[in-house]
C-alpha cells in the first residue's frame, strides 16, 4: 500500500499539489489578465480595458476559488469536504449568476472583451492549475503491512 511519508512537514508534502495549483493559476490568470488588457484596450478602448477586468476577475475568480475550497477542505473529513465542496459551487455559481445580471445593466464595458475574458481565464488558469498540479513530486513511501510484522515476531 502506498501512502504520504510520515514525520515532520507531511501536511506541505501532501498539500504541495493544491498549492502549486493556486500559485500557477495566479500566475497564468495574471498574465492574461495583463495580455487582454493590452489588446481590448487597442481594440475597443476603456470599455474593453473594463471588460477584460471583469472578465478575468469573474472568470479567475471562479476557478481559483475551487482551488483554494479544495486546498482548505484536504483536511476535512470526506463527507465534510464533499459538502463544502458542493456548497462552494453553488455560492459561487449564484454570485457569477448574480453580478452578470447586474452588468446587464451597464454599459461601460465591452461585452465582447468580458466573454472572451472570461473564457480565457477559464482555460488558462484551469490548464496552469492542472500543469503545477503535474509538476509537483511528492514523496511517496511503501509501508509494510503492520500485520505480517507482529505475525512474524511471534514464535
Amino acid at each position: 500500500m502506498f501512502t504520504s511519508s510520515a514525520g515532520p512537514g507531511t501536511s506541505d508534502h501532501q498539500d504541495a499539489p493544491l498549492k502549486a495549483a493556486l500559485r500557477y493559476g495566479l500566475i497564468g490568470l495574471v498574465v492574461l489578465t495583463v495580455l487582454a488588457v493590452v489588446v481590448a484596450t487597442l481594440v475597443a478602448g476603456v470599455a474593453g480595458l473594463w471588460g477584460a477586468l471583469l472578465g478575468a476577475a469573474i472568470g479567475g475568480g471562479f476557478i481559483l476559488t475551487t482551488a483554494a475550497v479544495v486546498l482548505l477542505g484536504a483536511k476535512l473529513p470526506p463527507t465534510t469536504a464533499g459538502m463544502v465542496m458542493l456548497a462552494s459551487w453553488v455560492g459561487k455559481l449564484l454570485v457569477a449568476l448574480i453580478v452578470i445580471a447586474v452588468l446587464q445593466q451597464f454599459e461601460f464595458y465591452d461585452r465582447v472583451a468580458l466573454f472572451l475574458t472570461v473564457v480565457g481565464a477559464l482555460i488558462i488558469v484551469l490548464g496552469a492549475e492542472t500543469y503545477g498540479v503535474l509538476r509537483t513530486k511528492v514523496p511517496i513511501v511503501d509501508l509494510p503491512d503492520q500485520a505480517s510484522d507482529s505475525d512474524s515476531e511471534t514464535p
